[in-house]
């Protein structure tokens, strides 16, 4: 058994798009780190990811899906469930997605103020 998703596992305050680097569209990343310790049911998943609405989760979860990165598979036993699970091309984007998240902790006062800089209409550098 998967240990429960922890449901503070990404910062609410986190402003996502301010990541240069992405795969797939906003949430992707987000989705293949919680399918790192194994298959996940959607439930599972709406957990840490809160914020996403079900129509964009399963939006994000298909276009994972066509793009090799993630699997789904329809269980029948013991009760009628859908699991998401890494393939290994989807695995592979876990250590390079960890140094992107380091990056990213580390320079988010620069993205931030490079952000509000544009919204003024005022560079930095």
């Amino acid at each position: 058994m998967t240990k429960p998703l922890d449901p503070d596992m990404f910062d609410p305050l986190c402003p996502s798009e301010l990541m240069p680097v992405r795969v797939g569209d906003k949430w992707a990343g987000m989705i293949i780190q919680c399918l790192e310790d194994g298959p996940r049911r959607f439930s599972e998943l709406r957990v840490p990811l809160r914020n996403i609405t079900p129509k964009v989760l399963t939006q994000s979860l298909r276009a994972l899906e066509r793009g090799g990165y993630v699997t789904r598979a329809v269980h029948a036993e013991p009760s009628r469930h859908v699991a998401y699970e890494l393939t290994s091309l989807g695995r592979s984007l876990l250590d390079l997605l960890g140094v992107i998240r380091t990056w990213a902790e580390t320079h988010m006062d620069e993205l931030i103020d490079a952000r509000e800089a544009a919204e003024r209409g005022t560079a930095t550098g």
